[in-house]
C-alpha cells in the first residue's frame, strides 16, 4: 500500500479522532552558538560579553536590504540595550533559525501532497519540515514576519534574566528594575550588562518571555547623541571604508584562484580543449573539469582566466534555443493552449457572456544581474570541507557541496558571507558544487570568481511570460469590469525552482520534472486588488527550452505590468479618469486607496491627460489583511534623445515599519530595479546563449538615469510586511502609463523600449 504523509496526518483512529503522526511530535534543537572568551550565550540568539557588547545571530543573508541592522535592532529595543554596544555575526546552520512562513509558501515545491489539510496543519507541517531540513533560506520578504516574534522573545527573555540577577543582589523585586541603555536600574542602584552577563546567563530562562508591552518606533525615540539617523546601519561604516568582507575577500594560506567557463546551460557537455594551453602559463597550478564546465586555477584570478581563455574550450550546447522560437512558442500557446484553473472568484468563467476589450501583455526573460558575479572559497583537507560562500539557502547549498565530493552534510562546514546583492540569484548553488570540486580536486585552498560572462550564462532569467486579459464592461456607462479572465503562458517556473532547490537537479532534468505541471506560484498576483464581480485566471505552462529562475519580483513583475497596464487602456478608450476609476473599483481596501491619494497629492496629478507625460499604477504583494501597498505616479517628458522618466511618486504601505530609513532605500531600490526592468535592453538568447555578455549591454540605469524619486510612508499598526519588491513591480505600469500619456504609444511588451507596441 501507497502511504503518503497527508494520508498518515489524516487518517482516522479506531473510534473516530485524528492521528498524529511522529511527524509533529515535539522536538528539541541544540543552542547553536558558540561563546568566545568572556561571552556568554542566552539562547539561539543572543551573547553578552563582559565588556558589555550584545552579539546578534543574524540568520539571513546580508545582500544589502539591511537585515544585519533590522533583526538586531529588534533585539535591541526589547533588550533595552545601547545601540552602540550591538555587534553582529553570522547565524550557523541550524533548526533552531528555521523559516517557516517562506516553508509553508513553498510548500507546493518541497512537497505538493503535504498541503490543504487545514490552515492549522498546514503550519504545524511546514514548521516541522523546516525544523528538521534546517530551512532558513532568505527569500520571498518574510524575514521579519519569521524572526521578529524569535528575536523579541530571546531579547525578553535574556532583559528578564539580567533584571532577576540585578535584584537578587540588590535584595529588591526584579519587577522594579529598570532595562534601558545597556544598564539595570533600581533607584540609585545601577549595574551594566556585562557586570551581571555571567551570573545572569546561568539562571533559568522565563517562560514565557516577559516582552515589552509595545516597542518603541525609531522616530518617536530620541536618536543617540553623534549618531543620525536612529539604528543606523550597522554594515555602512564597513562598506564606506572597503573592510567589508565578500566571499570574494577571503584569503586563506596557501590560495589559489580559480577561474571557469561554464556551457550555454548544466545540460551541456564539453567536448574539448587544448590540454597543454594551461600549462604553458606562468603560475598555473592545475585545472579541473566537469562535464559541463572546466576550470582554472593560479597565484591571482587573472592568470587562471588567462589560462582559460588559451584552451579554448568548446561545448555543446543542450538547449540550443533561440528568443524568437521562445517568443513563437508561448505566442502559439497563450490563446489556445491548454489551461489550469489557478484561481475563479464570483460567478466565475460563466459571468463573462462578452468580451468588450482584450489586450495581450509579452514580457521577455529577465536576468537579475547583481553586481558581484558568484564567488566562493573552499578548503579541502582529510575528508572535511570548509566553505566560504554567499548564500540565501545555506543548508541546501552546502548538502548540494558535501554531494558533489561525496561527503556527509555533517562534514561540510559552511561559513555564511553577505552577498553584493543578489536579486535570488544566490538561492541557486552551482558555484558550492563547482568550488567543492576544485578543491577537492586540487587539494589546497581554492577561490573561484564567476566572470561576467559566466554569471550571464548560469544565471537563469526570470521566466518569460505571455498574459491574455479580456474583460466584460459594464454597460451602464462606467466602464467598470463585471468579468474578468486572465491567461498566463509561462513555464511552470517556480515548479522548475524547486526541483533545482530541494531535489538538487540539474536544470534539464529540472525542466523534465516540472514540465506540463500547473504551477499557482508562477501566476502570484494575477487576481487583481480590486473588487471584480468575477475573475478567472488560468495558466498555460510552457516548455521555451531555457532554463528559468527567480529574480527580484518574480511573478509580480508580470502579473503588476499586464493588469494596471490593462487598467489604464480600459480608463483611456472610455474617457474615464484613471485615478477615481480605480478608486471605485477598491471596494473595502482603504489602505490602498490611501496611497493611491497619496501619491497623486505628491505627484500633483493632473489625470494623465493631454500628453501631460503622468501615469499612476497601484498594487498589493500578499492579502488583503496582511500585504504591502504601494501607489506611485511616474512623470516622463521628451526631450532630447527620447522619453525620460523624470519623477516617481510613491506612497507606501507597509503595516508598522520597523526601521524607516531601510524601509525607504528598500522602495528607492526597488524602484530604480523596476526602471531598469521596464527601459533597459532585452536579453536575447541564440543557440541556447545571451547574445552579449557585457553588463553595459543590458542599459541598467545610472545615477544620471535616476529621476527625482519621492517616497511617502502611511501610518499603519498592521503587522509589517516586506517593502523589497513593492517598488520594482511598480515602475513597469506607472512608467508605461506615463509613456502613453507623453506619446499616445502603447507599449505592451516589457522591456518597453524593446520594439512591441
Amino acid at each position: 500500500m501507497q502511504v503518503s504523509r497527508r494520508g498518515i496526518l489524516a487518517g482516522s483512529a479506531v473510534g473516530g479522532g485524528l492521528l498524529v503522526a511522529w511527524y509533529l511530535l515535539p522536538r528539541t534543537y541544540p543552542d547553536p552558538l558558540e561563546p568566545a572568551s568572556g561571552e556568554h550565550v542566552y539562547g539561539a540568539w543572543l551573547k553578552i560579553a563582559e565588556d558589555g557588547v550584545v552579539t546578534v545571530a543574524v540568520p539571513q543573508l546580508e545582500m544589502g536590504q539591511g537585515i544585519t541592522t533590522l533583526l538586531p535592532q529588534i533585539v535591541a529595543q526589547e533588550l533595552g540595550a545601547d545601540w552602540r554596544q550591538i555587534a553582529v555575526e553570522p547565524a550557523p546552520i541550524s533548526a533552531a533559525y528555521a523559516n517557516i512562513p517562506l516553508a509553508k509558501q513553498w510548500m507546493p515545491l518541497w512537497d505538493p501532497l503535504a498541503g490543504g489539510i487545514s490552515e492549522t496543519t498546514d503550519t504545524i507541517i511546514a514548521e516541522r519540515f523546516a525544523h528538521e531540513t534546517r530551512f532558513n533560506a532568505t527569500a520571498g520578504g518574510t524575514s521579519i514576519e519569521a524572526f521578529e516574534g524569535l528575536c523579541r522573545e530571546a531579547a525578553a527573555a535574556a532583559r528578564a534574566m539580567l533584571a532577576q540577577e540585578a535584584a537578587d543582589r540588590w535584595d529588591v523585586s526584579w519587577e522594579e528594575c529598570q532595562v534601558s541603555g545597556g544598564i539595570v536600574s533600581q533607584g540609585e542602584n545601577r549595574a551594566t550588562f556585562g557586570e551581571l552577563a555571567a551570573a545572569a546567563a546561568e539562571r533559568d530562562v522565563p517562560d514565557p518571555a516577559p516582552l515589552r508591552p509595545e516597542l518603541p518606533r525609531s522616530e518617536d525615540t530620541p536618536e543617540i547623541a553623534d549618531a543620525p539617523p536612529f539604528y543606523p546601519r550597522i554594515d555602512l561604516p564597513s562598506k564606506v571604508d572597503g573592510s567589508y568582507q565578500f566571499a570574494s575577500d577571503v584569503r586563506l594560506p596557501g590560495m589559489v584562484f580559480a577561474a571557469i567557463r561554464h556551457g550555454p546551460n548544466d545540460g551541456a557537455e564539453l567536448t574539448g580543449f587544448d590540454e597543454e594551453a594551461a600549462g604553458r602559463i606562468a603560475g598555473v597550478v592545475g585545472a579541473v573539469k566537469s562535464r559541463s564546465w572546466i576550470a582554472a586555477a593560479a597565484n591571482t584570478w587573472w592568470t587562471a582566466e588567462k589560462a582559460i581563455i588559451a584552451m579554448k574550450p568548446q561545448f555543446r550546447a543542450a538547449f540550443p534555443v533561440d528568443s524568437a522560437e521562445i517568443a513563437g512558442r508561448l505566442d502559439t500557446t497563450v490563446d489556445g493552449g491548454a489551461s489550469f484553473r489557478i484561481a475563479e472568484t464570483g460567478s466565475g468563467e460563466e459571468a463573462m457572456t462578452r468580451v468588450d476589450m482584450a489586450r495581450r501583455y509579452d514580457v521577455d526573460p529577465a536576468p537579475a544581474a547583481p553586481l558581484e558575479t558568484a564567488s566562493a572559497a573552499a578548503r579541502y583537507s582529510d575528508g572535511r570541507l570548509e566553505l566560504w560562500i554567499a548564500s540565501q539557502a545555506p543548508e541546501q547549498a552546502r548538502k548540494a557541496a558535501a554531494k558533489a565530493v561525496g561527503l556527509r552534510a555533517e562534514d561540510v562546514a559552511l561559513y555564511p558571507m553577505p552577498a553584493g546583492g543578489s536579486f535570488d540569484a544566490r538561492l541557486e548553488h552551482d558555484h558550492a558544487i563547482e568550488i567543492a570540486v576544485i578543491a577537492k580536486e586540487l587539494g589546497r585552498p581554492v577561490q573561484l570568481t564567476w566572470p561576467r560572462r559566466d554569471e550571464m550564462i548560469r544565471g537563469r532569467p526570470r521566466t518569460p511570460a505571455y498574459t491574455l486579459i479580456g474583460a466584460q464592461l459594464s454597460q451602464s456607462g462606467t466602464a467598470s469590469v463585471d468579468a474578468l479572465r486572465i491567461r498566463i503562458a509561462c513555464p511552470p517556473a517556480a515548479h522548475e525552482f524547486g526541483e533545482r532547490f530541494f531535489r538538487n537537479r540539474t536544470s534539464s532534468a529540472a525542466i523534465r520534472e516540472s514540465e506540463g505541471k500547473k504551477d499557482p506560484l508562477a501566476c502570484e498576483g494575477a487576481i487583481p486588488v480590486y473588487r471584480l464581480p468575477s475573475v478567472v485566471v488560468d495558466h498555460i505552462p510552457v516548455e521555451i527550452g531555457l532554463p528559468v529562475g527567480r529574480v527580484r519580483g518574480n511573478s509580480h513583475s508580470y502579473t503588476a505590468f499586464a493588469i494596471e497596464s490593462f487598467v489604464d487602456e480600459i480608463v483611456q478608450e472610455n474617457g474615464r479618469e484613471p485615478l477615481s476609476y480605480r478608486m471605485t473599483m477598491l471596494g473595502d481596501d482603504v489602505r490602498l486607496a490611501a496611497c493611491l491619494q497619496r501619491a497623486a497629492q505628491m505627484a500633483e496629478w493632473d489625470g494623465g491627460r493631454d500628453q501631460s507625460g503622468q501615469g499612476i499604477a497601484c498594487y498589493r504583494i500578499g492579502d488583503a489583511e496582511t500585504g504591502g501597498r504601494i501607489a506611485c505616479v511616474a512623470t516622463a517628458r521628451q526631450g532630447e534623445g527620447g522619453v525620460r522618466v523624470t519623477r516617481l511618486s510613491a506612497a507606501v504601505d507597509i503595516g508598522r515599519i520597523v526601521n524607516r530609513d531601510i524601509a525607504r532605500q528598500q522602495i528607492e531600490g526597488g524602484l530604480i530595479f523596476g526602471i531598469g526592468i521596464a527601459l533597459g535592453n532585452t536579453i536575447k538568447f541564440r543557440a541556447g546563449l545571451p547574445e552579449s555578455y557585457e553588463y553595459a549591454d543590458l542599459r541598467l540605469p545610472t545615477l544620471e538615469d535616476c529621476p527625482e524619486i519621492e517616497t511617502d510612508f502611511m501610518p499603519s499598526t498592521a503587522a509589517p510586511t516586506d517593502p523589497g519588491e513593492l517598488g520594482t513591480v511598480i515602475a513597469p505600469p506607472a512608467i508605461a502609463n506615463a509613456l502613453f500619456s507623453a506619446t499616445g504609444l502603447r507599449l505592451r511588451r516589457l522591456p518597453l523600449l524593446s520594439g512591441g507596441i
